[in-house]
């Protein structure tokens, strides 16, 4: 791919991030999920600094991301491509698109609420719970069956009203 200046390199780059899928959901790219949280020219003018902030500090698909990454930015012309982690600020799930939030429904997860101006995401205390609509008929009548789903970051729901089972990408 050729590009003529280092911003139609760093754009290019966020293109082609936008279709790297996220190895745990693979209908949703980690650019989506809002994991890519920035693209610098690297100082020689080279590559491509590539800054991943994690859902989770413990996240076991990270370096499969990562990989995913440099092999993605290779494969377009664009690398050398050299991958950091920044786990501060913590990942957010408010920082999933809007696209990646249609994008986990078309899949049968229910994607996570925003968290409200000044709420604290993690809890000690148990809190009334906000009705998780489910991804399949929409309706809010549904119940929570485990905390955890078939991965850390899901908890595992499901619909009243139309019976299927769901997972919800938890809000964090």
């Amino acid at each position: 791919m050729a590009v003529a200046t280092q911003a139609d390199r760093v754009a290019a780059a966020w293109a082609v991030l936008a279709d790297v899928p996220d190895p745990e959901v693979p209908a949703v790219s980690i650019r989506d999920l809002g994991i890519v949280r920035a693209v610098h020219p690297q100082a020689d003018g080279d590559g491509l600094d590539i800054v991943l902030t994690p859902t989770y500090s413990g996240c076991p698909a990270t370096e499969a991301i990562a990989d995913s990454v440099r092999a993605a930015i290779d494969a377009a012309g664009l690398g050398p491509a050299r991958v950091r982690l920044q786990r501060a600020p913590a990942w957010s799930s408010d920082w999933i698109s809007p696209a990646g939030r249609d994008k986990l429904r078309a899949y049968g997860i229910a994607p996570p609420q925003h968290l409200a101006a000044g709420e604290v995401p993690v809890r000690f205390v148990r809190r009334t719970a906000t009705p998780v609509p489910c991804p399949h008929c929409g309706s809010v009548h549904t119940e929570r069956l485990s905390a955890f789903g078939s991965t850390a970051c899901k908890a595992l729901h499901r619909c009243l009203d139309c019976r299927e089972p769901f997972e919800y990408f938890k809000p964090i």
